[in-house]
Formats: C-alpha cells, sequence, structure tokens
C-alpha cells in the first residue's frame, strides 16, 4: 500500500486525536513496528563510532540487514541512538555513498572518477612534497618531524580502534593539525 504524504498525514493526526480522547494505541504501536521484522533474525550488538557503546539491534533477513535500532535492554543507551547510530543502515545501502575515489582537477567545475592506485599514488606524492617543503627547524636548525603545511580532517565512519590508528598515522607523518569527527 502505498501511503501519500497528504494520507499520512490524516493517519497521524487521526492516531494523535485517537490517544487524546484516552483509547490505547500502544498494544497497535507494539504490533505495528513488529511488522517490519517479522521472520529476521535478531543480532544484540553495539556502535562503534565512539567511546560510549550505545547498544544496537540488527534485524537481518536473507544475510541483509533489514532494520537497526537501539537495544532498550541496554544499560548505557537504553534504546536510545545518536545520529551516527541511527543512521548506521545509510552505510551499507545508500545508493548516493561513494565507492571509488572522485578527483577534480584545479580549474574544473566537475568530479572525474578515477582508479584507486592513481588516488592513491597523487594522495603520497602530494603529501610527501608538501612535507619536504613545510617541515620545521629545530632551534638548532635540525629538521624535526613536524610540518604545519597539512591538515587532516578524520572521517565520521571511523569507529574508535580505527581513529587512533589514523591518529597514530597522522602523528608518524608529522601532522600537527588535525581533527577526528568520531567524537561528537
Amino acid at each position: 500500500m502505498k501511503v501519500s504524504r497528504r494520507n499520512f498525514l490524516k493517519l497521524s493526526g487521526s492516531a494523535f486525536m485517537l490517544s487524546m480522547l484516552g483509547i490505547d494505541l500502544d498494544s497497535i504501536m507494539a504490533y505495528a513496528q513488529g511488522l517490519r521484522t517479522v521472520g529476521a533474525k535478531e543480532i544484540i550488538s553495539h556502535c562503534r563510532y565512539c567511546s560510549v557503546g550505545c547498544g544496537l539491534i540488527a534485524h537481518t533477513s536473507k544475510g541483509k540487514v533489514i532494520n537497526i535500532e537501539g537495544d532498550p535492554e541496554n544499560p548505557i543507551s537504553r534504546g536510545a541512538l545518536c545520529a551516527k547510530g541511527a543512521g548506521l543502515i545509510q552505510l551499507l545501502y545508500n545508493p548516493l555513498r561513494l565507492t571509488k575515489p572522485k578527483y577534480r582537477a584545479p580549474g574544473a567545475t566537475g568530479w572525474k572518477e578515477v582508479e584507486w592506485d592513481w588516488a592513491l599514488d597523487e594522495i603520497a606524492r602530494r603529501i610527501k612534497t608538501t612535507r619536504d617543503r613545510t617541515f620545521k627547524l629545530s632551534s638548532k636548525g635540525f629538521i624535526v618531524n613536524r610540518t604545519d603545511g597539512i591538515f587532516c580532517n578524520g572521517s565520521l565512519t571511523l569507529g574508535n580502534e580505527e581513529t587512533i590508528m589514523h591518529l597514530k598515522l597522522m602523528y608518524a607523518l608529522g601532522l600537527v593539525y588535525f581533527d577526528d569527527k568520531s567524537r561528537m
């Protein structure tokens, strides 16, 4: 059944009015909640995006995740999820998610899809060139492992362990300025 926006608003308003009149809709809501996951395997897990460790319930059917929601039994989050946790399923199935690197040449107006090997080689070359050009000198005139010429902004989709590895790489490259979105 396809529900238009107008019909959805009518149904929502009707449900709200019934609840205001004292009619208990809890059993209906519980039944409707279960419909989307009927026959699905339930997997209890936790969100990996920060150190809080909010509880998750993932429902799978035919080897595919069909629903992710907060675990009300989890003593930490009690069923609540932040924006990152609530959007986990988008990381799997969003058709707009990039799966190949894109490059926009200086002065170009559009992006073009490039190969992974080319993109990684280009990134490595540019980091090396910038580091060599902007390495700082110590008070005694020695080159030190520190550059102010590069800033790195981490990814929202990195988990705690990946973030630690990312930050260690940035330290090893001599970066002073970096941030990460794994904290919210």
